[in-house]
């Protein structure tokens, strides 16, 4: 991902004090840079980042000493939920630990690898103004442009310059579920330099009383609506693919590319045992030829699997449909240990960018799919009518990760973040019984976008 803003900082209330607050998702491990300032040149700058090894590390440097640095002990490797990390610094203190405070979903970090705080009193190169763009959110200021970009979204960016803030300025924890929620209008001092962006969509003009607006300093942001108060399912970048060559997921996690003739799958991490769920995904050609794809869900999340078994289908149970265009046209219902149930007059798969849907009644046993918005079979998930029994394909009570397998092919999947081919959807769009997600096709009544409160533990 190249996509950065950036701007030109003014006199900073304060060189001492100031404190950062994000809610951010991680798409790839290694999530790079979250703030950078350079003021002079490689040896005088300060950036915060998520580095190679997931820790998280400050470097804060003066001529090429360093005024701090500091680098966790803790890994920083869920791509499944959002963090919120606060950052807070007030170099006055006298107790050298409490000049750099950090926070991971309001508790506090204690444990470091290398722990370099800076000398009480020092002024911190990451305040400093002064100079052109060199202020970036999301990676580093590198000879005009940005570097070691940010892998994921954002959201709730908030900088108090001047005040070392505790994390329940931002966030508070839930009386009932015990988890880190957002406070979604927090109330602080701003300073001269403090702003709050990405508070509505993907919005980067300052939305606090300052007017400190950022510019897009390279690719492209898209409005979502995963956000820390409704976490929607992604697939799972730890899942490596038994031939990873040719093969990514991009796109926020959400676009799966296999350019081998072989299967590939990949899957989500969001598990569901019970209710009404829907999704949608998007077919696309990737090289001609032989294309195939399966989707739907299975017990397995394909982590520990390889081989045949690393189809969807082809090990363990599994409700799901499968298009194949070259071999044969058709559409069939999968599972094991039963028998594939031909819906070829439903149409084929030759048309790049169809859109098909997947609507789960685990509450009845029953699964429905489309392309384009007509069922197949003539099916109806919202009165239940002519759904394909999958009561012999998995158990009661199993947990059902929503997977993928693809041949030649590419496909975007849509949970309910309303983005298509990396392209937000516009125009006619629906939403969930819940009044969640943006799909391109009407959900049936009572089923539910694949997305839960942010439970960030």
């Amino acid at each position: 991902m190249s996509a950065y803003l950036k701007k030109s900082l003014g006199t900073a209330t304060s060189l001492k004090k100031g404190t950062w607050s994000f809610w951010v998702k991680l798409t790839k491990l290694g999530g790079g840079m979250l703030v950078g300032n350079e003021v002079e040149n490689d040896n005088n700058r300060g950036y915060i980042q998520i580095n190679s090894s997931d820790k998280l590390r400050i470097i804060d440097n003066d001529t090429g000493g360093d005024n701090c640095q500091l680098i966790t002990t803790q890994l920083f490797r869920d791509t499944t939920n959002w963090y919120h990390f606060v950052f807070a610094f007030d170099t006055t203190q006298s107790t050298a630990s409490d000049r750099v405070k950090w926070y991971v979903n309001g508790e506090r970090i204690t444990a470091f690898d290398t722990e370099t705080y800076p000398a009480q009193n020092i002024d911190l190169k990451i305040f400093e103004g002064g100079q052109t763009n060199k202020y970036h959110i999301g990676s580093l200021y590198a000879s005009g442009s940005g570097s070691n970009f940010f892998s994921g979204l954002m959201s709730h960016v908030h900088f108090s310059d001047g005040q070392q803030l505790a994390p329940t300025v931002f966030g508070q924890t839930d009386s009932v579920t015990g988890s880190w929620d957002i406070k979604t209008d927090p109330t602080f001092t701003l300073g001269n330099n403090g702003f709050s962006i990405f508070k509505d969509d993907n919005t980067i003009t300052d939305q606090s009383t300052n007017s400190n607006d950022f510019t897009l300093g390279g690719g492209t942001l898209l409005a979502t609506k995963d956000n820390p108060s409704n976490n929607f399912a992604t697939l799972n970048p730890n899942i490596i693919p038994k031939n990873s060559q040719n093969t990514g997921i991009s796109s926020g996690n959400n676009r799966f590319t296999n350019g081998n003739a072989i299967w590939q799958s990949e899957c989500s991490a969001f598990g569901v045992t019970s209710g009404k769920w829907y999704y949608e995904v998007q077919f696309q050609n990737n090289s001609g030829g032989d294309r195939r794809f399966r989707w739907g869900y299975q017990i397995q999340d394909f982590v520990n699997v390889s081989g045949n078994n690393s189809v969807l289908g082809g090990s363990g149970q599994a409700a799901a449909y499968f298009a194949t265009q070259g071999y044969s046209a058709s559409y069939g219902a999968y599972g094991v240990g039963t028998t594939q149930t031909d819906l070829s007059s439903d149409g084929d798969i030759n048309n790049d960018n169809s859109v098909y849907g997947f609507a789960l009644d685990l509450d009845n046993r029953k699964m429905y799919g489309h392309k384009d918005g007509t069922y197949f079979n003539s099916g109806n998930p919202s009165t239940g009518a002519n759904g394909i029994d999958i009561s012999g394909h998995v158990n009661v009570g199993d947990t059902l990760f929503p997977a993928f397998t693809v041949h030649l092919s590419n496909i975007n999947i849509n949970f309910g973040n309303g983005i298509l081919d990396a392209t937000a959807l516009t125009g006619t769009t629906y939403n969930d019984a819940d009044g969640n997600g943006i799909f391109k096709y009407a959900v049936p009544t009572n089923y539910r976008a694949l997305c839960t409160k942010g439970l960030n533990q």
